[in-house]
């Protein structure tokens, strides 16, 4: 097959993944780039990283030198369309997002992009568009959004257990995320984009609805938030179906990080992120426990989650599907925190602008 024709919008000629490895790309080769790596090589079957790119040439070099028969590609677009490689794995800073994930639906290559999709809501549906013409053309998606804690076993046992009906119908969800430190440019504007935005994804996936408006109030700031910013944040998203759920964002705990969700249906509740699994509470005899440590960070919090994010994501790309979030969550996350991120400025409650799907 040509470029031309790839560009054009005909299909790699992936029959033989199956048969093999998925040969994957991995841009950006920071702290979770570097992971991902890791992870494909030693934890993940059916995948092999075939090459790396990163704007630190030392650093790519390092990465792939640990994995045999990785090169490194040094232009991330070069990377994308080298013909060794059949699937690409975005981890480079947001800003970098936009073109490369458009890059591999030119080319046709399944590609996992860590978040955010884009920068801003307006460029993430603009990816959604593009993934949708192409889709009409081939019949097949082709972006993966890295919202890892749907993979996450707790998570899929609180969904599974929601769409059950083993709580009736969820009412009020309350969401803790905290970390123990953030570097020293963390704003309050980026606890919104970078860390609430796990809430926003946590709620459309276990509500399986829209939402609707989002208010930030400000606590009294920790004496360890940066000058003039707020730390913690109390974030408050109203649903399409009326539901509400409250997010405290706290990233200067001195603590550790701890990622809680607890759900209160009409027939009880469940929580998780207690470091033992799910915790229910009935009307039934059954009791509930609550121990255990606290994760230093959310490597170790959602290493599993992680594992489970690119098997999934690898053996889907061999079938040539998606399994997991796509654009229009990367998007739909976006739209959420633009109008957090304007609560958290103006004070008010905010309606989401989220376009008809």
């Amino acid at each position: 097959m040509t470029t031309a024709e790839t560009r054009a919008g005909a299909l790699p000629d992936l029959a033989d993944v199956p048969a093999r490895d998925l040969r994957v790309a991995v841009l950006g080769v920071g702290m979770m780039g570097a992971d991902h790596v890791a992870r494909l090589h030693s934890r993940i079957s059916g995948a092999s990283v075939v090459a790396v790119s990163d704007a630190f040439a030392e650093k790519a070099e390092q990465v792939a030198a640990a994995v045999p028969g990785c090169r490194v590609i040094g232009d991330p677009l070069a990377a994308i369309g080298d013909d060794d490689v059949d699937a690409v794995l975005i981890a480079t800073p947001g800003r970098f997002h936009e073109e490369q994930v458009l890059a591999c639906i030119e080319r046709g290559k399944p590609v996992l992009c860590e978040k955010p999709l884009t920068m801003d809501a307006a460029s993430s549906l603009g990816i959604v568009r593009t993934e949708e013409a192409y889709t009409a053309r081939t019949g097949r998606r082709l972006v993966t959004v890295g919202f890892m804690r749907r993979f996450d076993p707790e998570y899929a046992e609180l969904k599974a257990l929601i769409d059950a009906g083993g709580l009736g119908e969820p009412l009020v969800v309350h969401c803790a995320h905290r970390n123990a430190a953030v570097p020293p440019h963390f704003t309050s504007e980026m606890m919104v984009n970078d860390s609430v935005v796990h809430e926003v994804d946590v709620t459309r996936f276990l509500l399986d609805e829209e939402i609707a408006a989002v208010t930030v109030l400000r606590p009294r700031a920790t004496r360890h938030a940066i000058a003039g910013q707020s730390d913690p944040l109390l974030v408050l998203f109203e649903t399409t179906g009326g539901r509400m759920v409250d997010v405290e964002c706290f990233v200067n705990t001195g603590v550790g990080y701890e990622v809680r969700t607890e759900v209160i249906g009409e027939d009880g509740s469940a929580m998780i992120g207690l470091d033992q699994g799910l915790v229910r509470a009935t009307g039934g005899p059954a009791g509930a426990l609550r121990s255990g440590g606290i994760a230093p960070d959310f490597r170790q919090r959602f290493g599993r989650a992680y594992d489970i994010e690119l098997q999934r994501w690898v053996d889907a790309a061999r079938r040539g599907e998606v399994d997991g979030p796509g654009a229009w969550d990367g998007y739909a996350a976006q739209a959420v925190c633009a109008a957090g991120v304007e609560a958290l400025r103006s004070g008010r409650r905010t309606e989401v602008r989220l376009e008809a799907r």
